[in-house]
C-alpha cells in the first residue's frame, strides 16, 4: 500500500475554488491510478474524478464536470483536484486514492490505498 496524504481544504464561499493536493510516498506512483472521492454527512462516499497513471484519460463524476479538474506530477508523486464555482453540496470530506492498476476505475471498494481526508466546507 501506499501513503496518502491530502491537503488544501477549507471554508469557501458558493462560486469560490480550491485546489487540493495529495501526496504519495512511494517510487512508483506512475503505477498507480488516482483518484479523488467524497463523502457528505450522512451519505455513503462517491467518486469525484479519477485519472490514470501517467494523465492521459480522466473521468469526472456528472456532478463535477466541467468545475472540478484532476492532474498529476508524477515527478512530484502529486495528483490535484483543482475545484472551480464551488456550490453548496460540493460540502464533504475529500479523500484520494491510489490503485497499483492499468485499468481505470470509479468505484471506491476497488481502490485499496486512502488517506485521511480533507474537509471542504461550501457556504452559501
Amino acid at each position: 500500500q501506499v501513503q496518502l496524504v491530502e491537503s488544501g481544504g477549507g471554508l469557501v464561499q458558493a462560486g469560490g475554488s480550491l485546489r487540493l493536493s495529495c501526496a504519495a510516498s512511494t517510487l512508483t506512483f506512475n503505477n498507480y491510478v488516482m483518484g479523488w472521492f467524497r463523502q457528505a454527512r450522512g451519505k455513503e462516499r462517491e467518486f469525484v474524478a479519477v485519472i490514470s497513471r501517467i494523465g492521459g484519460n480522466a473521468y469526472y463524476a456528472d456532478s463535477v464536470k466541467g468545475r472540478f479538474t484532476i492532474s498529476r506530477d508524477n515527478a512530484k508523486n502529486t495528483v490535484y483536484l483543482q475545484m472551480n464555482s464551488l456550490k453548496p453540496e460540493d460540502t464533504a470530506v475529500y479523500y484520494c486514492a491510489a490503485r497499483l492498476s492499468v485499468v481505470v476505475p470509479t468505484s471506491p471498494e476497488l481502490y485499496n490505498s486512502w488517506g485521511r481526508g480533507t474537509q471542504v466546507t461550501v457556504s452559501s
